[in-house]
């Protein structure tokens, strides 16, 4: 059995004192150890950014690789050897930004690939531009009279791209996020996570508002499989038509939740919620089962194999025609 320390490297952590990667990194060997996961069967892929630092601290196989493009780099990965565990780590602006397309077609291909997305709304390791995700009004270096773009939701691109695992979690609440890691790990599909993570240096605090441990309670909403969804005190959320609104909890209408809903519909109605005119939804938001990229390119080479043998078949039988 392997324990935590295993899955640790040699290399120096290199991130800034206090960053929220290093819980998210604990994490990941915690979880890895727990499972009994093989470190030779493990692999992470990066692109550019302080996350994508990831894997020099893991004592597995990994790939450092180029902006935007370690979903690419995954894909080939895991369509060559389809045993190994392959995980992506990226960040808002890497993933988001010049990687935005290579991140949408690894999630509607559903291959059996894991993608952690830091989401710290900044671009960090270049010090502190805004990102894809940064708020209407976050003072950047690049934006110092405040950025006037509409944010993106990570997740409402998942949900977009039919994702088969749906989830958020926070870097600050570390059993949570062991969690949703075990649960994506055991998913056969592509997953994708989202992980609110706090940039000390140049976006500290952006998300304390609602998950800061003394604000979690009355504004994340906790999601749970078959469970009506409240929060805080005595709130929950129900449905005015398709709009979200916020209720009392002894509403009767109060929403239920659906991980194995057929569609993405209400995992894109979460993903779409915000503070403060919402709680912010932690949790898996979409769960389901359908054919994976891996196996459909199987049954394909499988297919074509068929054909080929009997191609040479028919060949050696009418050999004496030439």
């Amino acid at each position: 059995m392997l324990n935590r320390k295993d899955y640790i490297s040699d290399q120096e952590v290199k991130w800034c004192q206090g960053c929220g990667d290093f819980n998210v990194l604990k994490t990941m060997q915690s979880v890895l150890a727990k499972m009994d996961k093989t470190k030779h069967n493990t692999v992470f892929v990066s692109g550019i950014g302080c996350s994508s630092r990831f894997p020099y601290y893991m004592d597995t196989y990994g790939f450092h690789t180029i902006h935007g493009r370690a979903p690419t780099i995954a894909t080939g990965i895991k369509s060559v050897n389809p045993e190994l565990d392959v995980w992506v780590v990226t960040g808002d602006g890497d993933a988001l930004s010049i990687g935005g397309n290579h991140f949408i077609h690894a999630i509607r291909r559903n291959q059996d690939i894991k993608i952690l997305l830091f989401n710290n709304e900044i671009y960090g390791l270049t010090k502190g531009q805004y990102s894809p995700t940064s708020s209407q009004g976050c003072v950047s270096k690049s934006t110092p009279e405040g950025s006037i773009d509409y944010p993106l939701r990570p997740l409402t691109i998942a949900a977009a791209a039919n994702a088969s695992f749906i989830a958020r979690t926070s870097d600050n609440d570390p059993k949570h996020m062991a969690a949703i890691f075990e649960a994506a790990a055991n998913h056969k599909g592509c997953a994708v996570i989202e992980i609110l993570q706090n940039c000390v240096i140049f976006n500290d605090k952006v998300h304390e508002p609602y998950n800061g441990p003394k604000q979690r309670k009355e504004n994340l909403l906790y999601l749970e499989d078959k469970q009506p969804m409240l929060y805080g005190t005595e709130m929950a959320l129900k449905l005015s038509g398709l709009t979200p609104e916020v209720t009392h909890s002894s509403d009767k209408s109060v929403l239920v939740h659906e991980v194995n809903s057929s569609n993405t519909s209400l995992a894109y109605m979460l993903a779409n919620l915000s503070y403060p005119q919402h709680p912010v939804p932690v949790g898996i938001f979409h769960q389901t089962q359908r054919e994976t990229y891996d196996q459909l390119l199987d049954k394909q080479q499988s297919k074509l194999k068929l054909k080929k043998t009997q191609l040479m078949r028919l060949l050696e039988q009418n050999s004496y025609v030439l």
